[in-house]
């Protein structure tokens, strides 16, 4: 049987090279017009918190003027930053990308990286997922403590907004607590697309109860097809809707020894996403400016032959490449009701 739904492709930049220098710029957006090029969903963009260099953020945020229509993912560590500063950087993201924004979300478990910051040791990672989970949750509170329209600059009267449409936000988590309105206005896409990693049992119901995408390893296809379910169960526990939840099978790829190369990595996505064991595939390439450039002309390609993957984009944000609904802020809905 073969399914209808939409096939979602990903692919990382960084694949596992830590924090980027300034000398990478160039190379990154060469490897995003690549993916660009094969209309693949999004990018992500690996880091870790102790690590040299820029971060990720920073380097996509670079990078997307010189793309139009890739999705941007940088991974963003939520342990010992702060919640308030984090979010108005995403949300940043999203206007200089346009609405191509995401951030995938990651905790900082290690006792070194800790030492770096000097304010607390690591807790254990259970408690840093629910403290990831929070950040998640302000988050999206400061993205609509704007309203769409809240900005009028009216020139005539030195008006830039009207406060009506500016929202207070008072939030006390277990570790933190914010008070807003943000500082920047409303995002493009409402809410930039929220990505976990929820491989680890520990991240899974953060990814269930606040991703948008939840990226999942698994070695066959009935794995990955209950570790699905799992998150969709996840989801309705936590009142979600499951069908706005994206789970993509994350995949380390070699194409110099990968066994049949990209005609059998397009047999291997058409087969599981044909069975509906995942919505997706994110590839890891082991050599990305080799293994990215195969994926993108031979792999994609075979999948394009079979009619389950698109030609182009279609629409202009992140949130329409993966189908999903924007967001109607919590504050403009309440008003209305009220």
């Amino acid at each position: 049987m073969t399914s209808t739904r939409p096939l979602h492709l990903a692919a990382e930049l960084a694949a596992g090279s830590g924090r980027a220098g300034p000398e990478t710029a160039a190379r990154t957006a060469a490897l995003a017009r690549i993916a660009e090029a094969a209309a693949l969903d999004f990018l992500t963009h690996d880091d870790s918190f102790g690590g040299p260099g820029l971060d990720a953020l920073a380097v996509l945020a670079r990078i997307a003027p010189e793309t139009r229509s890739v999705g941007l993912v940088p991974t963003v560590t939520t342990t010992h930053t702060e919640p308030f500063h984090v979010q108005a950087a995403v949300a940043t993201l999203d206007w200089v990308s346009r609405g191509r924004a995401g951030w995938r979300i990651a905790v900082s478990p290690t006792g070194a990286e800790a030492r770096l910051v000097g304010r607390r040791p690591a807790p254990p990672v259970a408690e840093l997922w629910q403290e990831a989970g929070e950040v998640a949750e302000v988050s999206r509170k400061l993205w609509d403590s704007w309203e769409d329209d809240a900005e009028i600059r009216d020139v005539a009267t030195g008006r830039f907004v009207d406060r009506r449409k500016l929202h207070h936000v008072d939030f006390q988590g277990a570790t933190f607590s914010v008070r807003g309105p943000s500082i920047v206005p409303r995002p493009p896409q409402g809410h930039p697309v929220t990505v976990v990693d929820a491989t680890r049992p520990a991240a899974r119901d953060t990814a269930a109860h606040h991703a948008d995408v939840a990226l999942i390893r698994a070695a066959s296809a009935e794995e990955a097809a209950a570790l699905r379910a799992e998150l969709h169960q996840g989801a309705r526990a936590h009142g979600r809707d499951p069908g706005q939840l994206r789970v993509l099978l994350s995949l380390t790829v070699d194409l110099d020894a990968y066994e049949g190369g990209a005609g059998a990595l397009a047999e291997l996505i058409a087969g599981w996403h044909g069975g509906g064991a995942v919505d997706g595939f994110h590839l890891v390439p082991v050599v990305p400016e080799r293994d990215l450039e195969r994926f993108a002309s031979e792999t994609v390609a075979r999948l394009r032959e079979r009619g389950l993957f698109r030609t182009d984009y279609e629409g202009t944000t992140l949130r329409d490449h993966l189908g999903l609904a924007r967001p109607v802020s919590q504050y403009a809905t309440a008003g209305a009701t009220a």
